[in-house]
């Protein structure tokens, strides 16, 4: 049923522009058709079995044909490729801005704080290493776009091989099935990559070192946590909670001793891998690279998400303490953390899902960081259950034992979290340090706009540099240029100042669509909103 999803709409684009994709696609409705009827008639596991390889083959194949129709890319998919044709070249891959990128329709721009946007590629190294090969597929991202589809089909047949023959269709529907997943691959998303090699780390991974022993089984997930890491930052969140996880059940079972060696054994070969993936790039330019893989936790990007910025970006007027989402993000992360080795016995098996939470407080909030993830929860839910916790070790000290031991970790686990939630109030509920009001618009005609004339009072006690931007609805748009008044406005003044749109023009929205004026500022990183209904314009 899920195969459906998503299938009309790729078939519909290929009947027009290539028939011979619309066949096959219509020939994989019957497979569909075919399958669903003999999974509700026959009546051996045997024949359920082969009907799951039917059913894993169908689905490669639609997103085969999606990514044949689709293959240029997203922003990423594109830097990707630039950062894979500078490498060929022997040029710098990190800390060269590329804004000639950013022109096509479907390649999205990430505004920051300060006034610009982040043209730079801010990635680990190794999907730019897998895309370098590919090139000569196309043009735009479409290597990054192919090294995405190829390592999300991988991940599925190895994760659908690795899984319970009677859990193995669930590998089909959450990777392939809701169609989320390819359309993150063929938007050439190097967290997919990511992805694809945290599945066989995350399949059993209580048992990683059991007996002592890593054995090639274990050695072989040590280098795919590795290469995950060296592909993107997210799989560095999910990290320490794995090797928590895998210390607290081998020192269980091994004591203190033999669980570190083994700990530090797994985590020497992942580094190595890691290291050596990254060795060239280090070397060419360490500066450079240490920025590029740390950029997107220093880039300063705005608000954006589905998370809690939600209320300063859409239901107050801003805030004058947006650093605290990041503060409140961090802390969270940490106290999981804790948390998750205080309380293994119980949480062991969320160890893949625990540490998306902390970015529902973060600045950059967007669901594309619990989406393309959550395979990792299926692997963990059907192999890693709580009784492969049973035995394992949980720190308890003194003051957590005796009668007063819940009441004790009741009280440790509040004020571990305590610290987050409080930061994350002091952002929520901050107040828009700027005060606004559009006092003139004028336009080349009725429907678009070319000037905008903002009376901005700074309220607080900092001088401050804004920058503007009008928005639709949702999202970010590009900022606007100042072409009269100053570029910083003192505390408690007031200024007068000239905005003209990016392209020359702006085109009015219809009438049930909200504008926004939004005024960022970078130090400190504070956000003024006011919705605007614009006079006529002259």
């Amino acid at each position: 049923m899920s195969l459906f999803i998503g299938t009309r709409g790729i078939w519909t684009s290929a009947a027009s522009h290539r028939p011979a994709v619309a066949a096959v696609i219509s020939v994989c409705y019957v497979s569909i058709l075919v399958c669903g009827v003999l999974t509700l008639s026959v009546r051996t596991t045997r024949a359920l079995v082969r009907l799951d390889l039917a059913v894993l083959l169908t689905a490669v194949v639609l997103v085969l044909c999606g990514w044949v129709m689709m293959h240029d890319g997203g922003d990423e998919a594109v830097l990707t490729a630039q950062a894979a044709r500078e490498l060929v070249a022997g040029h710098t891959v990190y800390g060269r801005p590329w804004p000639f990128l950013f022109h096509g329709p479907n390649v999205a721009l990430t505004p920051t704080f300060y006034g610009g946007y982040d043209f730079t590629y801010g990635y680990p190294p190794l999907t730019t290493l897998l895309s370098a090969p590919l090139l000569w597929i196309g043009h735009q991202g479409a290597a990054a776009s192919a090294v995405g589809t190829v390592s999300l089909l991988t991940g599925t047949v190895v994760l659908w091989r690795m899984l319970p023959v009677p859990w193995r269709s669930a590998a089909t529907l959450c990777c392939l099935g809701f169609g989320f997943l390819p359309n993150y691959a063929r938007l050439g998303y190097p967290a997919i990559t990511g992805l694809a090699l945290l599945m066989p780390v995350v399949v059993r991974f209580p048992r990683i070192g059991r007996g002592g022993r890593l054995g090639r089984a274990g050695i072989a997930r040590a280098v795919c946590l590795g290469a995950a890491c060296a592909a993107q930052q997210l799989p560095w969140f999910v990290t320490p909670f794995l090797l928590a996880a895998v210390y607290a059940v081998r020192r269980g079972e091994l004591g203190p001793r033999r669980a570190a060696l083994v700990l530090l054994r797994f985590t020497g070969i992942a580094a190595l891998v890691w290291l050596l993936i990254n060795t060239y790039f280090v070397v060419q330019d360490p500066g450079a690279w240490l920025e590029g893989i740390a950029l997107p936790l220093t880039q300063g990007a705005v608000l954006h998400g589905q998370g809690l910025v939600d209320i300063s970006l859409y239901l107050t007027g801003g805030s004058d303490r947006l650093d605290w989402y990041g503060h409140a993000s961090l802390l969270l992360a940490a106290a999981l953390l804790a948390l998750f080795v205080l309380f293994v016995r119980r949480l062991g098996p969320a160890a893949t899902a625990l540490p998306w939470c902390a970015f529902y407080l973060a600045t950059r909030s967007q669901d594309g960081y619990y989406l393309m993830m959550t395979p990792l929860w299926l692997a963990a839910a059907i192999t890693a259950p709580a009784a492969e916790f049973a035995g394992a070790w949980q720190p308890r000290p003194r003051p957590f034992t005796g009668r007063r031991r819940r009441a004790a970790l009741a009280a440790a686990s509040a004020l571990l979290v305590v610290p987050a939630a409080a930061s994350a109030v002091l952002a929520a509920t901050g107040t828009p340090p700027l005060r606004m009001a559009v006092v003139e618009a004028r336009g080349v005609s009725g429907r678009t706009l070319s000037r905008l004339t903002v009376r901005v009072t700074n309220t607080g006690d900092t001088a401050l540099t804004p920058h503007f931007m009008l928005t639709r609805g949702q999202g970010m748009a590009r900022y606007w240029t100042r072409i009269e008044g100053p570029a910083t406005v003192a505390a408690h003044t007031t200024a007068k100042l000239v905005l003209r749109p990016p392209s020359g023009y702006w085109t009015l929205p219809g009438k049930d669509v909200e504008v926004r004026l939004r005024a960022f500022t970078a130090e400190p990183q504070t956000l003024s909103t006011i919705h605007v209904t614009l006079p006529p314009l002259w």
